[in-house]
C-alpha cells in the first residue's frame, strides 16, 4: 500500500511545524506514512520481523528464567513493550524486550519484594522515564565515559554467566542460589557432587550447535535451531533434564488481562531504589542500542522520544506483568541486518511472538532449562566486548582505572554503584586532565619609545626612528585553555605573582573559551591585590558572556579595563 499524496502533503506540513510535545508524541509511524509505504516496504518488514522474534523467542524466556521468573513473563515483556518501543521510539529499527542486562536486578528485586514488588518497581520506572524524556535528559546519557560502558557491560556478562552454572550442569543447590558471587560460587562449588551429565550433554549441543551455525550458516536461526535440537534430543532419548514444563508447567497461550500492581505508600517507598535503578539502566541500556542502530543504518535517534516510548513500553509490560524493558541492541542489530526499513518491523516482531504464543506454547513445555542457560552462556560471552576492553587497558592509566573500577564493584558489589563510582571516577579523571592542558605563561611587554640614530648622510643630520624594546612597568601573562575549577589552583598560583615595582598588569584571555565562577573568583582576588599595590589591571580578549559573568563578580570598571585585543591595551599603557 502507498500513502496518497494529499496524506502524505498533509502530514509532512504537520511534521514540519509541530512543537516539542507534538515532536515528542507523534508516532514513528505517522513518519512512515507519510514518506510513503509500499507493499514491497511491508515485506521487507515482515521478513525482518519474523527473523527478530525467532531469536527473540528462545532469549526472552531465557532471560525471564534467569531473572527469578516464570518463562511467560519474558514473552509477556517482548510482546507487550517490544510493540510499544517500535511503536513510539525515537529510533526507526530499535527492538524493545527484555534484556541480560536487567537480570541482576530483576532476580534481586523479585528476591527482596516478589512479583508485585517487582512489577510496581516497573511500572515506576515507566513513569521515570517519561518524565525523563519530556525533560530533554537523554542527551545527557551520552556523557557516560566509555570505559564505564564496557566495564559494567563486561561485569554484567560475568554475572550473568556465573547466575547460569547450575542450569548448564545440573547442579542441586541447599536451599536458595545466594545472589553475591562469591557466595554463590562458594556454594555452587559445594553442589558441585549433583552435577549431572545429561544438562550438561544438552547446554553443550546448544553452545556447540550455535556456534557452529554462526561459522558455516550465518543466515540460520542458529538460537531458534540450537534450542530446538536439544528439546528433541532430551524428548527422544528421554533425558532426565529439567524442562520448561517440568519446572514451570508450561506457559500460557493467551496474554493476561491487564491490571495495576498492589499499591500502598509502603511498598513505594521500599522500591523506590530499584525503580531507580531499573529507570538509569534502561535508559543507558535503550540509548547505547539506538546509537548502534544509528551506526548500521546511518540514521540519526531521538532521544527524548526513545525515553518516552521506552517509559510506555514498561509500564505496558508492568500492566500485563511482564518485566523491564529495554532496547536491546542483539535483537536490534539483527532487525537492521535482516533489512527492515520502518518501525513496522518491530511490532510485527511483537506481532509474531504473540503468534507464536498462541499456537506453539504447548511445545515449549519440552524446553530443556539447560538449553536455555547454554543461549545465555553464548549471550553473555558475547556481551563482553574483548578488543575494546584490551584496548582500554593498554590506552592510559586511568582509563584502564576506571574500566577496571566499574567492572570489579558491578561484578562484587552492586550494578548501580559500579555506573555511579565509574562516573565520578571518570569525570575526576577528566577534570584532572583539562586543568592540566591550561597554559599560563609571563610575557613582556613591548612599548615604543624613540631612539636617536645617526642617518648616514654626508651632512650629520640626526633622524629619530621608533624602535621596540620592553616595558619594565608592565607584565602579560596569556592564559589558554578552558578556565575552570579544575584548573584554578595552578592558574591562581602562576597569577598571584603581583610584583610591586610593577604599575601595569595585563591578563590576556583570547585564548580561553569559557571560563567558571571559580576562575572568575581567582581574577577577583587577583584585582584585589593589584588594588592594594597600586597595579592597573587590564583584560583583554574576553567574550561577552565572560566579560558579564566577571562583572557580577564585581570585576567592573574603574577596578579593572577591558579592551578586545592586547594591542588595544599596550595603546592604553604607552599613552
Amino acid at each position: 500500500m502507498v500513502a496518497p499524496a494529499g496524506f502524505r502533503t498533509v502530514f509532512a506540513g504537520a511534521l514540519q511545524g509541530r512543537s516539542m510535545t507534538v515532536d515528542i508524541l507523534i508516532p514513528k509511524l505517522t513518519t512512515v506514512l507519510a514518506e510513503g509505504y509500499s507493499a514491497g516496504r511491508l515485506r521487507a518488514d515482515a521478513i525482518a520481523g519474523l527473523t527478530v522474534a525467532i531469536v527473540a523467542l528462545p532469549l526472552s524466556m531465557a532471560i525471564a528464567i534467569a531473572s527469578g521468573v516464570t518463562p511467560d513473563r519474558g514473552l509477556y515483556t517482548a510482546i507487550v513493550g517490544g510493540f510499544l518501543v517500535s511503536a513510539f521510539g525515537g529510533s526507526r529499527f530499535q527492538v524493545g524486550g527484555p534484556a541480560g542486562a536487567f537480570i541482576v536486578l530483576v532476580s534481586a528485586t523479585v528476591a527482596r519484594h516478589g512479583i508485585d514488588g517487582l512489577i510496581l518497581a516497573t511500572l515506576m520506572s515507566g513513569l521515570m522515564l517519561v518524565a525523563a524524556g519530556y525533560l530533554r535528559l537523554g542527551k545527557y546519557i551520552k556523557f557516560i565515559p566509555y570505559p564505564v560502558t564496557v566495564g559494567f557491560t563486561a561485569g554484567i556478562a560475568v554475572i550473568i554467566f556465573a547466575s547460569q552454572i547450575s542450569e548448564l550442569f545440573g547442579l542441586r543447590l541447599e536451599g536458595k542460589e545466594p545472589g553475591p558471587i562469591i557466595e554463590k560460587l562458594e556454594a555452587l562449588w559445594r553442589a558441585a557432587p549433583t552435577a549431572s551429565p545429561a544438562a550438561a550433554g544438552v547446554a553443550a549441543l546448544t553452545v556447540v550447535t550455535i556456534l557452529a551455525l554462526r561459522r558455516f550458516r550465518p543466515n540460520w536461526p542458529n538460537l531458534l535451531i540450537a534450542v530446538a535440537l536439544a528439546s528433541a534430543a532430551t524428548a527422544l532419548l528421554q533425558l532426565p533434564a529439567d524442562t520448561i514444563g517440568t519446572r514451570f508447567g508450561g506457559i500460557p497461550r493467551s496474554l493476561p488481562l491487564p491490571a495495576l500492581p498492589v499499591l500502598s505508600p509502603e511498598k513505594i517507598i521500599a522500591v523506590l531504589p530499584d525503580a531507580v535503578a531499573f529507570a538509569l539502566l534502561g535508559a543507558i541500556e535503550s540509548l547505547l542500542s539506538a546509537v548502534v542502530a544509528d551506526g548500521m543504518s546511518g540514521r540519526r535517534h531521538r532521544s527524548s522520544m526513545e525515553l518516552i516510548a521506552q517509559g510506555a513500553a514498561n509500564i505496558g509490560s508492568a500492566l500485563f506483568g511482564g518485566i523491564c524493558v529495554t532496547g536491546t541492541i542483539a535483537r536490534t542489530a539483527t532487525n537492521v541486518r535482516s533489512g527492515a526499513t520502518s518501525p513496522v518491523a518491530g511490532m510485527l516482531h511483537a506481532a509474531f511472538l504473540l503468534l507464536f504464543m498462541l499456537v506453539a506454547a504447548p511445545l515449549a513445555g519440552y524446553i530443556p532449562l539447560a538449553a536455555l542457560a547454554g543461549v545465555l552462556a553464548v549471550v553473555a560471552f558475547n556481551m563482553v566486548e574483548r578488543p575494546a576492553f584490551a584496548a582500554l587497558l593498554r590506552s592510559s592509566r586511568g582509563d584502564a582505572a576506571v574500566l577496571l573500577v566499574t567492572f570489579a564493584l558491578v561484578v562484587f558489589r552492586d550494578l548501580t554503584e559500579g555506573i555511579v563510582v565509574g562516573f565520578a571516577l571518570g569525570a575526576v579523571l577528566f577534570i584532572d586532565r583539562m586543568g592540566k592542558a591550561v597554559n599560563v605563561r609571563e610575557e613582556a611587554m613591548p612599548r615604543l619609545v624613540r631612539a636617536v640614530e645617526q642617518a648616514g648622510e654626508d651632512d650629520g643630520t640626526p633622524n629619530e626612528n621608533p624602535i621596540v624594546a620592553d616595558d619594565p612597568d608592565t607584565v602579560v601573562y596569556r592564559i589558554s585553555g578552558v578556565f575552570f575549577f579544575g584548573a584554578a589552583a595552578s592558574v591562581g598560583s602562576v597569577l598571584d605573582r603581583i610584583a610591586d615595582q610593577r604599575r601595569n598588569f595585563v591578563l590576556d584571555c583570547a585564548s580561553v573559551p569559557f571560563l567558571d565562577s571559580t576562575a572568575a573568583s581567582v581574577i577577583e582576588g587577583l584585582v584585589r591585590k593589584a588594588e592594594r599595590s597600586g597595579v592597573r589591571v587590564f583584560i583583554t580578549g574576553l567574550a561577552p558572556d565572560m566579560r558579564h559573568l566577571l562583572e557580577t563578580h564585581e570585576i567592573h570598571a574603574p577596578r579593572v579595563t577591558y579592551t578586545a585585543t592586547l594591542d588595544e591595551a599596550m595603546a592604553m599603557i604607552g599613552a
